[in-house]
């Protein structure tokens, strides 16, 4: 019986982690997606404003609506770069905790493969010795028979 691969609760916790930042990173595509919406939304919106002016309130009222838009567009625009950056930093994060787990499933594979040559080795030895045992018997058995015989022992005759 082989002994148990004794970093297997850290190999847990780090697959733990792992599926954690892999949780994170889908946030952060999400929020990277709603912000690419917006963005789109709010230009297709842009997009149905009146053109003509009939008097100079419509053009003052087209120009604070452009102007508003285009600060919200640049709000919108530094969202998404704050949603690609959290992305970035989740990809990074997601990669860590994927390299922590890889190395200790290396180990664990090593560990396994260390295992079952153990265990091939001493039944191997088993094998070995029952062979050996039973070689012995019948090398034993021989002899007995060979010496009852009387082919090869003398008898204590006199000549």
């Amino acid at each position: 019986m082989s002994r148990p691969f004794s970093l297997a609760g850290l190999l847990r916790l780090r697959h733990l982690q792992q599926d954690q930042a892999a949780g994170d990173l889908a946030v952060a595509n999400a929020r990277l997606r709603a912000a690419a919406t917006r963005i789109d939304e709010t230009r297709a919106a842009l997009e149905h404003l009146p053109i003509s002016a009939t008097g100079a309130d419509t053009l003052s009222a087209i120009a604070a609506a452009r102007a508003s838009s285009r600060s919200m567009l640049a709000e919108l625009a530094a969202l998404d770069a704050v949603a690609q950056q959290g992305v970035v930093d989740a990809q990074r994060e997601f990669e860590s905790r994927k390299s922590a787990a890889v190395s200790l499933e290396k180990l664990e594979g090593r560990h396994g493969e260390l295992a079952a040559a153990e265990d091939l080795h001493a039944e191997q030895a088993v094998i070995d010795e029952i062979a050996s045992t039973g070689w012995h018997r019948r090398l034993g058995d021989e002899r007995a028979g060979t010496a009852s015989s009387g082919t090869g022992a003398p008898t204590g005759e006199t000549r």
